[in-house]
């Protein structure tokens, strides 16, 4: 490890007597020394300090040393500094010097340092020393190093000085944490450090930081940088002293409550399924809920295209570990429940943790879990997402749509999983529990007791383990609270798991129903790592702790949820000993268990020292305040309890373990035992004897602080508890821990700065955020250090060691990284920096969670009445302590606030908002034997009071209460401004807030303001004599916390809480100045909380002042009457309050849109009332709001002063009133601007020229020229502007045509005609190269020019989609590149190359990955670039399909017209107001502009400039406006399904205002994706109608139909926009086809229109096809052909290429809507913030006062195309042979080929059967004819049929087009033997071979890589193709060829030349030659024997007919003989 070693020998030569102190700062990192006390001359520091460092030490780096007389009440004086480069020291490595110091004026003075310096390099280049030679240095703390992160001084030393963030020329800044190395102000002399980058010029060394502690409030907005401090987030983050740690602001538990959940998976189709000809059916199941696909029959490739959708109402942790299990079932039907090919199972979690929550278009991979030794049993395609409320899916129009069919590239699994899962063993060790509570009565017991007569253990526990939706028991064991099980639990899952979590769950046994006694989860991710130096999970033998529910036993537990670990534990319940292990097993083996039931068995113990040693630790905590204690309780006596496990719980812990019992633990160590004993007799009282551990307060009534809070007087005496508890020591874990979260923290905190400093505007971001990677990477680098001195301890698991391992390499890592990523840090890459940044932080709070516990969790309960009310729960490793400060936790020794809270349910909404109390707590706990210090945190001044029965001399014993003698008075003097963007508690949709203020135990209220949501009370509230106890200067640092609460006044009953905020106040003491920099304070945001969520900021600022001597006289004055009983409300004073200016703020009023009824009557006369900082106006009056609901007067103004700070500015009110009869005003809903800063206006720079720089207004959503909502997909448009700097532009539209480089360009040029053709020449040389195109590329058939006849408006909308999937994968793409680039500059500044040699390198890496692309795209037969191969896009003009609304394209349309939504009612206490919807009660319709008086002369000199109109010149009027509106609606997709059967009946319904259309009678039947193509006219009348909605209904044929969902367009927004959304400008003109023009007004005449309102010179048309608009010169064709062809001139093409390019003319120009398609989001009431589908559509609007528009276009779906698909199987060849032959046994088989087209099976034809094939040939000549319907531009076949016989109307489906064919074995007496198929793709299928012999089974398996064609194209084809099967072990074999010729023909060429199936007439086949052998043997017997016996045996015949002829003879020779023998002997 490299480093830098200082040692500080001493300064010599100092004047006068003091204490002295020492900085030491080396690259931004300082060090002080201890103090040297009373020193005279020589001042002996003798101390070492130690940098490690990452990077080489560089010769121009520098080390300085300051020396400063140190003063415990005032700031640090400087005495000199000494800088030094470290150039020899880089050289040599090793140097000492004495040398002077320089003071402020750079001047030598006689001070002297002593120093030796080190520099160990990392290659040990320069002399080589070690650290031995430095250890013998006396340290006088604990032998460590002082090295401070946190605090700069350490505990023993005490600062002060001025302010610790504003420091006084010349005074030193003690800089807290606010980024040491940024914005370190010190002063070298007057040399400026290199890290001092932060100041520009010479300003003074001031540095604006507050020490306010104010964790994560990111504010909106803080003020400029001259007057307002970053307050905000350094605030109470910033910890500025040793004494005090941060509070937490958010209140609520956010686990355990339910939230809405949607589950839609869509299974699209299977393959490769395992088996031969199969029926499969798709169970999808989630949890307990299971859904079903309909069955398909007799394949093994079945599409489905199925959709279902689970809801679940749950909490998220309940929601992730569900299991999501697919399934595929072989056969099943109402009888049988079919048998399981194979499961593929994930928790949802894993498909939430995907980007946009889903998986879309994945291959799941299905296993058998009753076998793993078998392979992959089939993959299901199929999309995933999961929706939780307010998320949004989008629906990837995903690129790669072709590469699809590749399954290995698309697996359902996430990112960085391998493909080939293995099989793995998860064992999890059950050894045995400690400490469990009593599951049962009393009573039970003692009637137990009184009839056995045993005292038994009130429990029966069991452990249970669920993993990946299997669970596991262990057995029970009988009564007993320390349970010993040495059980193990085996699991058998795939490895990786795709389940992230494991649950162990303790449960009581019980004859009724078992409970869990405590629940703990595992995530696997924490303790394993998948990196190539990571480890499979393990774990322990480790303890892990359980918490739950209070410990007494009730019959019913209302928390019972909490022990099922659902929400946070308020109790300590159990510890269980486990641990986990992983085995991978190998499926080859033989002895394997191929199921993977859940197995359980029995282990042997473990030692007990195996988890560590048992150490004894001493938890010490001292009650420094306990205040806001809830009313409710307040009037009972009170006692707070401390509890580490079950130690220290007095009335529900069970039996302490006793001595013996310990020593049983302790096990071997007796003697070790009997020795501690001993020892402590002597040194404390005896053991068991009289340190008896103090856990408990006292008792004590409270006292009353105001009518909501009381608090408990402990004044001066502070009551203490301790604790001793014994536990194995496992501190190392949580000392790693702490010091990644330090970091954390800190980096954190650092983060939120830069994003202050980004948000307010401040100068130098980048300098902040270098700041914090250099913090980074020194922390990181630090633990590195830390880390490796962890020695091997006894207890150490594997875990420990593995995680210790990767920790420190990711850590290293992240150091690397983090310099590397400092050095890019640019003004202008600041925000990628700082996303990159971010993704530390979670991989930090990642690594620093700990998964094996070691000590409990600390509770703090407060006790009222022996029942337990409230609690704080405090992990033990926050107040852990080590001596080495970075690992000590952030709390321990420190003063907190803690604020407690309701156990469980309780603490849900309202009750958990409110604090039950809030406690000062000083909390301490470590090893007993390190307990010497454990009061060195508290605040000094206090004496300890030990418990009385203690003898005399015992000074270790701690105290039970602490007395303080020293006490300081205080007056407090809140200054509250205003506060803005509250929460709505009334039921007007308003608040009547009033702040209360609460200081140690004083509280004051402010008054109370009606009926606003931004109050500015400006008033200053006065504490006086506020008593603190403790040290002035302690206090000066570190005073307590102030907590401001917000309420709603409500006449009845109690205040409602609004929200809470914390702050700290500036301090001055009693001999400090009373001016600037410090005071005033500055007003600061805080942010409000309410819960967890936000309820709006508060505008304050608050300083605490002392009181001397002198009383209050001495303190600055107070304006104003100080009368302190009943005075006037005293204002915020001048130096605080901001600095005002005149603005002028006018508004316009344009009129009120949907209001609601109130109180059940409509509104009627309503009127808008304005206001600002207590200035506002009023708009006219509508007299009949039904009539005409706008405005009669269009703009008015009023004048206010406003603070110069913008970010200061008050929110501006805007409400609406109903004017009733009778003078009544009712109010209807209101509207806060929080800022206006979007509405000030600046004036247009009239030098120039660009548009760019001139705004109307200065406006986020006014369209400015950065593009704010210029469409992205706009080409970029600056390569083709020739710009010339003043005079005129060209545009140029032939340079460089403006087309992407996929589609063939349509070039518009002056010659030809802007139709598609082109002109004559060019296209027939076009056709040339179309002729010569077609000759095969690569397989790649050319598609022939499309005739124009056949194009029609859907051709352009999918040409369209193509396009947009191909911009998307181009995005992709250059996404990718970029990362890449940037990886590659990482890389290159991590090895020194210069930048050029980069650009080389980083073109070969581009080149390579592009052959990488390129060689991988070629496989699958596709192109990379559009130069490469790729079919000639057919060229049809296209129109911009936006897959979001238009709206949020275009700003909401908002470019000068803003809607601004009213509110009523009271805002919902919903996670995120999520609920707010429900609260708009209407909509205003205006705008807002302010500026600063005087405005310039300029403006209102302009031409035609209207006084009235004020800003807003050149806004249409508002009279109202007939409307022709057109609603085409395209389709709709992934809809909700509304019917049981998973699917819907949907139409379309389109309201607007009282018109309503309804389609119900063309509802589409069971569809989710249906197509509607239609459009329909309805006639308007904005204002009064103007939203309209489309909603998309379910049919039923009884009872209602159901709203699946519905969306809402704003037209009149649309109508008025200057970005003409009335009627899309399409890309091409023409005046018949399927692109006809459709807006009535022709191009040249909107461009004529355009220039007049924008009053822009122009059009001029020139000669040669140019047109001049302002400067600007555009090009185009000029010629157009009508309907039969002739050619007509025009300057329609000229005037549209300027509407399309409209966003290039200066000043007025902004980019014109295309012609488009929309998609937009479904949403229901029901399922609020859940997209229930999209639907594609758009709207035209024609003004009825002009000519009416044409017909509308027709976009009704295409009609599927008849056509014949014949197949003629000619012969088959190699068919394998089935069957035996019974005279003969020789192999034959009985050859048919069956086929058919997917989805019709039903339909499927076989050809005769050609018998006793002996060979596997078989002769068919026989003809299959397939009739389907066909979607050319979908590539599906239609098939509509009724689902079942009960369905009303047919189902249309949509299925790709295959053509399935299969080889069978005919079997008369038995089922047909299946031997093997293919299934071939219409669209893309290989060629087949030309003979049999080249015909191989790779023409399937390497599909991929063959060239493919399609039947479509090419019509017929003839050839051989293989047949396959697969045999036992799942491999592909080749079981037969088949020749087969496929012809194509439409329905109408199959009339006119018909052809009959099979052999038969019209056009019959010849009857195929077949052997003779060919026929069934008891059809012709005789055949039969004359071909297979005489065939085969002629010859054995022969001969067994000689042997016959010879046997016969012999026999009639035999029988003759004896005959003629008697005739020869007697006749003779």
């Amino acid at each position: 490890m490299m480093a830098l070693m200082v040692h500080l020998k001493t300064v010599a030569h100092l004047r006068g007597k003091g204490d002295r102190i020492a900085k030491v700062t080396f690259r931004g990192l300082s060090f002080y020394s201890h103090v040297a006390e009373n020193c005279e001359a020589v001042a002996h520091f003798n101390e070492t300090f130690r940098w490690p460092i990452a990077s080489r030490l560089d010769g121009n780096e520098m080390l300085e040393i300051q020396v400063y007389n140190y003063s415990k009440v005032f700031s640090n004086r400087l005495v000199g500094t000494f800088c030094m480069v470290l150039q020899k020291v880089a050289e040599e490595g090793h140097l000492e010097l004495t040398d002077t110091l320089i003071d402020d004026n750079n001047t030598s003075i006689k001070t002297s340092v002593t120093i030796e310096i080190r520099y160990q390099p990392m290659d040990g280049t320069v002399g080589v020393w070690s650290d031995g030679e430095f250890l013998d240095v006396p340290d006088d703390r604990d032998g460590m190093f002082a090295f401070e992160t946190d605090s700069l001084l350490s505990g023993q030393s005490h600062m002060s000085g001025t302010s610790p963030g504003r420091s006084l020329q010349g005074s030193i800044p003690t800089f807290r944490k606010a980024g040491k190395g940024v914005f370190s102000a010190m002063k070298l002399g007057k040399i400026k450090s290199s890290k001092d980058d932060h100041k520009k010029g010479d300003e003074p060394a001031v540095l604006d930081m507050e020490d306010l502690d104010k964790k994560a409030m990111r504010l909106a907005g803080v003020l400029d940088p001259d007057t307002i401090s970053l307050a905000s987030v350094t605030a109470v983050t910033t910890n500025v002293s040793n004494k005090r740690s941060k509070p937490d602001i958010k209140m609520e538990p956010s686990s355990g409550r339910p939230v809405d959940y949607q589950i839609s998976i869509t299974v699209i189709e299977a393959r490769q399924l395992l088996g031969l000809n199969m029926d499969p059916v798709v169970c999808v199941e989630i949890g307990d809920d299971k859904k079903y696909t309909s069955m398909k029959e007799s394949t093994n490739c079945p599409y489905y295209n199925e959709y279902f959708v689970f809801d679940f109402h749950v909490p998220p942790d309940v929601m992730f570990d569900k299991i999501i299990k697919l399934s595929v079932i072989h056969s099943k039907n109402l009888l049988r429940s079919g048998t399981l090919v194979g499961t593929f199972k994930m928790d949802v979690g894993t498909v939430y943790s995907q980007p946009e929550h889903q998986f879309y278009h994945k291959w799941a991979i299905l296993s058998d879990p009753d076998d793993i030794t078998a392979g992959c049993k089939g993959y299901i395609k199929c999309d995933i997402a999961v929706v939780g409320k307010g998320d949004n899916i989008k629906t990837p129009h995903k690129a790669n749509e072709t590469d699809e069919d590749d399954i290995e590239g698309n697996l359902l699994l996430p990112e960085g999983i391998p493909a080939e899962r293995q099989w793995a063993r998860f064992y999890v060790k059950i050894y045995r529990a400690e400490g469990l509570p009593k599951m049962n009565t009393s009573i039970m017991a003692n009637v137990k007791k009184a009839f056995i007569g045993e005292n038994r253990d009130l429990v029966d526990p069991y452990v249970q383990v669920q993993f990946a939706g299997q669970k596991g028991k262990t057995s029970v064991q009988k009564s007993s609270y320390e349970p010993i099980w040495n059980e193990q639990v085996v699991f058998t899952e795939l490895f990786p798991p795709l389940c992230k979590r494991l649950k162990v769950q303790i449960r009581d046994s019980d004859k009724v129903n078992d409970v869990a006694i405590g629940t703990h989860f595992i995530d696997l991710r924490k303790i394993s790592n998948d990196g190539d130096k990571g480890f499979l999970p393990t774990l322990g033998p480790a303890w892990v702790n359980m918490y739950g529910s209070t410990r007494q036993y009730t019959l019913m537990d209302e928390h019972q949820d909490l022990n099922e670990g659902l929400g946070e534990g308020v109790s300590f319940r159990a510890r269980l000993l486990l641990s986990i292990a992983v085995e991978i097993l190998d499926t080859t083996s033989p002895e394997i268990i191929s199921s993977t039931e859940v197995q359980v068995e029995s282990v042997s113990n473990i030692s007990e020292s195996a988890t560590g040693k048992i150490e004894e630790f001493f938890l010490f905590g001292s009650f420094l305040e306990a205040t806001m204690i809830d009313r409710k309780i307040g009037d009972k006596q009170i006692t707070f309890e401390i509890t580490i496990g079950n130690y220290g719980n007095q009335i529900d812990g069970v039996s302490k373990p006793s001595s013996a019992k310990k020593k049983k633990k302790d096990g071997e160590n007796e003697e070790e035992e009997s020795e501690l004993i001993q020892n402590s007799s002597e040194d404390e009282a005896d053991e068991d004897g009289d340190l008896v551990s103090v856990s408990s307060t006292p008792l004590m009534k409270p006292v009353i602080t105001d009518r909501n809070y009381f608090h408990l007087p402990y004044f001066e005496k502070k009551p203490c508890v301790y604790i001793k508890s014994w536990w194995q020591d496992q501190r190392r874990r949580l000392y790693n821990s702490n010091m990644m979260d330090k970091i954390a923290d800190k980096l954190e905190e650092g983060l939120n700065d830069v994003q202050e400093i980004i948000k307010t505007e401040k100068a130098f971001p980048e300098r902040r955020l270098r700041g914090v990677l250099e913090e980074l990477s020194i922390g990181c680098s630090r633990f590195v250090t830390l880390a490796n001195k962890d020695v091997n301890q006894a207890g150490r698991t594997k875990l420990d060691r593995e995680r210790l391992k990767s920790c420190m390499r990711e850590m290293d890592s992240m150091g690397q990284q983090a310099k590397q990523i400092r050095t890019q840090v640019k003004k202008n890459t600041v925000r990628d920096k700082l996303k990159l940044v971010q993704n530390f932080l979670q991989r930090l709070r990642f690594l620093a969670d700990e998964p094996q516990h070691s000590i409990p969790e600390v509770f703090v309960w407060m006790m009222s009445n022996n029942k337990r009310i409230a609690y704080a729960r405090i992990p033990s490793k926050d107040i852990l302590y080590s001596i080495v400060d970075e690992e000590t936790g952030k709390d321990c020794g420190k003063v907190k606030a803690v604020f407690l809270k309701l156990p469980g349910k309780k603490g849900f909404g309202p009750a958990g908002w409110t604090v039950q109390a809030k406690l000062e707590l000083y909390l301490w706990l470590g090893l007993n034997k390190q307990r010497k210090d454990f009061l060195n945190g508290l605040p000094n001044g206090f004496e300890e009071i030990k418990a009385a029965k203690m003898g005399p001399g015992l000074q270790s014993i701690p105290p039970v209460s602490l007395v303080y003698n020293m006490k300081q008075v205080f007056q407090l003097r809140a200054h509250m401004y205003q506060a803005r963007s509250l929460f709505a508690a009334d039921s007007s949709g308003l608040s009547d807030p009033f702040a209360r203020v609460f200081f140690s135990t004083h509280s004051q209220v402010t008054e109370v303001l009606s009926e606003t949501l931004c109050p500015t009370w400006d008033q200053l509230l006065v504490f006086d004599d506020v008593e603190l106890f403790g040290e002035a200067s302690e206090l000066r640092d570190d005073p307590p916390i102030i907590v401001v609460e917000i309420y709603d006044q409500d006449t009845v009953g109690k205040a409602e809480f609004i929200g809470r905020t914390f702050a700290k106040p500036t301090i001055k003491m009693c001999d400090e100045h009373y001016g600037p920099p410090r005071f005033p304070p500055q007003l600061e945001y805080y942010q409000v909380y309410r819960g967890n969520c936000t309820a709006g900021e508060l505008l304050a600022a608050f300083e605490l002042l002392q009181i001397g001597q002198g009383g209050r006289a001495d303190l600055p004055p107070i304006e104003g009457q100080t009368d302190s009983e009943h005075g006037p409300i005293l204002p915020v004073p001048l130096g605080i309050r901001p600095v005002l200016s005149r603005y002028r703020i006018e508004v316009l009023f344009w009129g009120l849109r949907d209001l609601k009824r109130i109180n059940l009557a409509q509104v009627d006369r309503p009127r808008v009332d304005i206001e600002c900082a207590g200035r506002g106006v009023q708009s006219a009056l509508i007299q009949n709001y039904k009539k005409n609901p706008n405005f009669s007067t269009l703009v008015k103004w009023f004048e206010v002063d406003l603070p110069e700070n913008e970010l200061l500015h008050p929110p501006l009110n805007i409400r609406v009133v109903d004017c009733r009869a009778f003078g009544r005003y009712i109010l209807v809903g209101s509207h806060a601007v929080s800022s206006l800063r979007r509405f000030i206006y600046s004036a247009p720079d009239k030098t120039s020229n660009n548009w760019a720089t001139a705004a109307k207004l200065m406006n986020g959503y006014m369209v400015l020229a950065n593009g704010g909502s210029q469409p992205r997909s706009s080409p970029s448009l600056s390569s083709r502007t020739l710009s010339r700097p003043a005079g005129d532009v060209i545009v140029n539209m032939d340079s460089e045509p403006g087309v992407r480089k996929m589609d063939t360009v349509v070039k518009l040029d002056a010659t030809s005609d802007a139709v598609v053709k082109v002109d004559m020449t060019e296209e027939e040389s076009d056709k040339e190269k179309k002729k010569k195109k077609k000759k095969k590329k690569g397989g790649v058939e050319e598609e022939e020019e499309t005739d124009e006849s056949v194009l029609d408006w859907w051709s352009k909308y999918f040409a369209s989609i193509e396009t947009l999937k191909e911009t998307l994968r181009a995005q992709e793409a250059a996404q990718a590149e970029a990362e890449e680039r940037e990886d590659l500059e990482i890389a290159a500044e991590a090895a020194d190359i210069k930048p050029d040699d980069l650009l080389l390198k980083g073109s070969k890496i581009r080149e390579k990955t592009k052959e990488k692309k390129s060689s991988k795209d070629k496989k699958k037969g596709q192109a990379v670039d559009g130069s490469e191969k790729r079919p000639v896009k057919a060229k049809v003009d296209e129109l911009m399909v936006y897959n979001k609304e238009l709206e949020s394209e275009y700003g909401n349309f908002e470019d000068w017209l803003h809607t601004f939504n009213l509110y009523r009612g009271k805002a919902g206490d919903d996670d995120e107001h999520a609920l707010d919807d429900d609260r708009i009660v209407g909509r205003f319709k205006g705008s807002l502009c302010m500026y600063k008086l005087p405005l310039s002369e300029e403006i209102t000199r302009e031409a035609g400039y209207d006084p009235n109109m004020g800003m807003f010149q050149s806004i249409p009027h508002n009279d109202p406006i007939n409307v022709l509106v057109r609603v085409y609606v395209v389709r709709a997709t992934d809809l909700h399904p509304a019917d049981i059967n998973g699917k819907a009946d949907p139409y379309i319904v389109i309201k607007l205002g009282k018109s309503e259309v309804k389609d119900k009678e063309n509802y589409i039947s069971k569809q989710l994706n249906p197509v509607f193509g239609k459009s329909f006219d309805i006639e308007a009348t904005f204002p009064m109608e103007s939203m309209l909605t489309v909603s998309v209904y379910d049919w039923d044929l009884v009872g209602t139909d159901d709203l699946i969902g519905e969306t809402k367009i704003d037209l009149e927004n649309r109508f008025y926009s200057k970005y003409r959304a009335t009627c899309g400008i399409s890309s091409n003109y023409s005046v018949h086809g399927y692109n006809v023009w459709r807006d009535p007004m022709k191009p040249s005449q909107i461009l004529t229109r355009l220039c007049k309102d924008g009053k822009i010179d122009g059009p001029h048309y020139g000669p040669g096809g140019k047109v001049k608009v302002a400067n600007r010169i555009f090009m185009g064709p000029t010629e157009i052909e009508d309907e039969n062809g002739l050619k007509k001139q025009t300057e329609e093409h000229l005037a549209l290429t300027v509407l399309n390019h409209w966003e290039e003319i200066p000043r007025v120009g902004c980019k014109l809507v295309p012609e488009h398609v929309e998609t937009r989001p479904l949403l229901n009431v029901d399922k609020p913030g859940i997209e229930q589908g999209r639907i594609e559509m758009w709207v035209d609007m024609f003004p009825m006062d002009m000519p009416a528009p044409g017909p509308a276009i027709d976009i009704s779906p295409r009609k599927p195309k008849r056509y014949e698909l014949r197949v003629i199987i000619w012969n088959t060849d190699e068919v394998i042979l089935e069957d035996d032959d019974y005279f003969t046994g020789e192999k034959s088989s009985d050859i048919f080929v069956r086929g058919w087209l997917k989805g019709q099976q039903e339909d499927k034809q076989d050809t005769d059967v050609h018998y006793h094939s002996l060979t596997g040939e078989g002769n068919f000549n026989w003809r299959f004819v397939f009739p389907f319907d066909y979607l050319m531009a979908e590539e599906k076949i239609v098939i509509s049929k009724k689902e079942s016989m009960f369905s009303w109307d047919e189902t249309e489906y949509k299925i790709p087009p295959r053509l399935t064919l299969q080889v069978w074995d005919a079997d008369h007496f038995s089922a047909d033997d299946f031997l093997g198929a293919i299934e071939l793709d219409l669209n893309r299928f290989p060629r087949g071979a030309k003979t049999a012999k080249q015909c191989s089974i790779d023409m399937i398996r390497n599909e991929q890589e063959l060239p493919t064609i399609s039947i479509f194209k090419q019509k017929r084809v003839k050839g051989w193709w293989p047949f396959v099967a697969r045999d036992e072990n799942d491999e592909m074999e080749l079981t037969g060829k088949v020749e087969a010729e496929l012809h194509l023909v439409t329905a109408e060429e199959a009339e006119k030349s018909p052809v009959g199936l099979g052999r038969n007439e019209p056009d019959p086949l010849e009857k195929p030659n077949r052997p003779d052998t060919s026929l069934m043997w008891f059809l012709g017997p005789l055949k039969s024997i004359r071909y297979f016996i005489w065939h085969n045996y002629r010859w054995l015949i022969l001969k067994a007919l000689g042997l016959i002829l010879l046997l016969l003879m012999l026999g009639l020779f035999l029988y003759s003989i004896p005959g003629y023998l008697v005739k020869k002997m007697l006749g003779a």
